[in-house]
């Protein structure tokens, strides 16, 4: 598995954080949603307590009664016998807000009416369909005729349709009307109407006052002389008519908290009270919102969709009707409204066996679980998701630099192992960074090293061809030598080549067996004035072409080390230096002290080194003794490096004029004892 995809792994289980948090919004929902449940029964008690107690002296209607509902106007209706302004009116005859037979049949003329009253009257709206109307002749009045029967019944009056009040309803035309009493016949002013046709059949359009509280009211249209000519409502016992309370609705509006709303319906299912508490707070105008707002309320409706996923499936409750169906209902539990909406219910009996419904809507148990811990949880989860995204960018983006690294590292090598190329050093500061640093160094060491090789496998060729040359041609001119002069002349040139080959082979393994013997080696305390003092008289003791001096303090210079391995050192610099240095010119070995540390430098006259170097002079096979008669290995300065570092210091070179005399001068700084 490469690190993007290790990264994308780790970067996922921060999700866990989101699912516990989802999970203890869940269980936080669940126990909201019991505890409302408990509050909403112990308000459910309350509320049924105050409407039964403005239901004293309200007669019940029971399961089976014939009934009339009177809707509630909120505002006039205007007497035009169109209906066009009444509540839920259709053309068509297709909303339930029809009272009758919803379906006519297609061959029977049926009867169909809606009640409503704003307080001062009651106004129908009774439509006869598939019955084209008949008017009155007043010139002919023993003609058949369309007609109305209207029959009002106080509650305390006798059930049956020959008590109370009754008008007969008929027109000459299409229009205005006024009821005539149906004892008299004279006009009564207080029933007023209009005549219009409508589709396949007519409608009438009445207004009267409004009746005392569970008055009975019956009509039926009738035409011909037959009684069996006629569309009657139930008129044995007339029909009672059912209206909202508005008493007990005000009564119970201040008693209902935000998303909130009660319904009381009688023991046959009409609802006589409807009442809904304050909206809670309205969203936000989305053009008001921040685009990081968008996405917070984004996540915070996945969020409330979960946990409707989460929820019990709710039972479908219909709403906008004016009759429920009592044993339809649940005692308590989730039910979902027409618009999709789901509520908390739950349900009491009230005097009279009337039932009291009370929901709460779940948006806002929602809301208490979703907009404050639930933006909570949603912000988080866009968090993570943002660092998710940005740890696999960042993986990317180090898999990326990863890649290219390999790439360079692997074109700077060919199949055969020689660098062909370079890595190029990264500018950044962290660890692949540094990698990057380090294999751009390797690879160059490498390249040099390289270099050192082959240089060193020329020189070696070339150092070998002489002596190896001389040895042969003197062995095959012993075949034709014929005295022992020439054989022993021949004999003495294969010895000297011998010598150069052995100096050759102990030069290849000298810097090897010190870098063992550095190993094994003992420090001890001495005066590095003194070595070198005594040294350097025993270099120009032994040499006579060159002038070799010794520069020092008086004082001793103490340091730790091994004064066998300095005393190689400097012959190591003294020997370079006369390979340099013309005849009779100036080999100066100085020793000083500078910022508590050891200077022991080496100056010669003669050659300068070049200014533009390729390679380190103290590095194994490095020689600048090209055109010499005879090479060199350049394993000298090699070996003055291993030293210098054995004894915790460095060496370096530069060009210098030291009294009006170029050269160059080799510098060793040791750590010098403290005294």
């Amino acid at each position: 598995m490469n690190l993007k995809r290790q990264l994308f792994v780790a970067s996922l289980l921060m999700l866990l954080i989101p699912w516990a948090g989802l999970q203890f919004v869940l269980e936080l929902d669940d126990a909201l949603r019991q505890q409302a449940r408990q509050q909403l029964q112990e308000q459910a008690v309350r509320l049924a307590d105050v409407a039964g107690d403005a239901l004293v002296g309200l007669d019940p209607v029971a399961p089976g009664q014939p009934a009339i509902y009177v809707k509630s106007l909120t505002g006039t209706l205007n007497l035009d016998g169109y209906g066009d302004d009444w509540p839920g009116y259709e053309e068509d005859g297709g909303r339930s807000e029809w009272q009758g037979q919803a379906t006519p049949d297609a061959d029977q003329p049926t009867l169909q009416w809606q009640a409503a009253t704003d307080e001062r009257h009651l106004y129908l709206l009774i439509r006869v369909n598939q019955r084209e109307p008949v008017f009155f002749n007043p010139g002919l009045p023993d003609q058949p005729y369309d007609r109305l029967t209207l029959w009002l019944r106080p509650p305390s009056g006798n059930l049956g349709a020959e008590s109370g009040q009754a008008w007969r309803l008929q027109t000459p035309a299409p229009g205005q009307f006024y009821g005539l009493s149906a004892t008299s016949g004279a006009p009564d002013y207080r029933v007023s109407g209009v005549w219009q046709g409508a589709g396949s059949g007519w409608q009438v359009e009445l207004k009267l006052p409004a009746p005392p509280e569970r008055s009975r009211l019956g009509f039926r249209a009738e035409w011909g002389d037959s009684p069996d000519e006629a569309v009657a409502t139930v008129t044995d016992p007339l029909p009672v008519l059912v209206r909202r309370q508005p008493i007990i609705e005000r009564r119970l509006a201040p008693r209902l908290g935000s998303g909130q709303q009660v319904r009381l319906i009688e023991p046959a299912g009409w609802v006589i009270a409807t009442q809904r508490g304050d909206p809670g707070e309205t969203g936000v105008a989305f053009d008001t919102l921040t685009p990081l707002q968008v996405i917070e309320q984004i996540s915070l409706n996945a969020l409330r969709a979960l946990i409707r996923f989460y929820q019990p499936e709710p039972a479908a409750l219909a709403t906008g009707i004016d009759r429920l169906a009592p044993e339809s209902l649940p005692d308590q539990g989730l039910v979902r409204h027409d618009d999709g909406s789901v509520w908390l219910l739950t349900t009491r009996p009230v005097f009279g066996n009337r039932t009291l419904i009370l929901e709460q809507s779940i948006d806002e148990l929602l809301t208490l679980s979703g907009s404050t811990l639930g933006s909570v949880i949603a912000r988080s989860t866009l968090i993570i998701v943002a660092l998710t995204l940005v740890l696999l960018g960042y993986a990317s983006w180090l898999s990326w630099r990863i890649t290219r690294l390999e790439r360079a590292v692997g074109a700077s090598i060919d199949e055969d192992g020689r660098i062909t190329g370079t890595v190029p050093p990264s500018r950044a500061n962290d660890e692949l960074g540094q990698l990057q640093r380090q294999f751009s160094l390797m690879v160059d060491r490498l390249q040099g090293y390289n270099r050192y090789l082959e240089s060193f496998s020329r020189r070696l060729s070339h150092e070998l061809k002489t002596p190896v040359a001389v040895v042969r041609s003197s062995l095959e001119n012993l075949h034709h030598c014929q005295s022992d002069q020439e054989r022993r002349q021949y004999l003495d040139r294969a010895a000297l080549a011998t010598d150069r080959l052995s100096q050759i082979l102990n030069g290849m393994s000298e810097a090897a067996r010190l870098e063992q013997s550095l190993d094994h080696a003992d420090k001890e305390p001495f005066d590095l004035a003194g070595v070198v003092a005594e040294a350097t008289a025993a270099y120009q003791a032994l040499d006579s072409h060159h002038r070799i001096q010794f520069v020092g303090p008086d004082q001793p210079c103490p340091m730790l080390g091994s004064p066998e391995l300095m005393v190689q050192l400097l012959d190591k610099l003294v020997d370079n230096a006369r390979d340099f240095t013309p005849e009779d010119g100036l080999i100066e070995v100085a020793v000083g002290r500078e910022a508590g540390s050891l200077q022991l430098s080496v100056f010669n006259e003669g050659s300068r080194l070049p200014e533009a170097r390729d390679t380190d002079i103290f590095s194994p096979f490095v020689s600048l003794r090209e055109g010499q008669q005879q090479g060199h290995l350049g394993q000298g300065l090699l070996i003055v490096s291993l030293i210098a570092d054995y004894h915790g210091g460095r060496v370096e070179a530069q060009n210098r004029a030291q009294s009006g005399i170029d050269g160059v001068c080799f510098r060793v700084t040791i750590p010098a004892i403290h005294t």
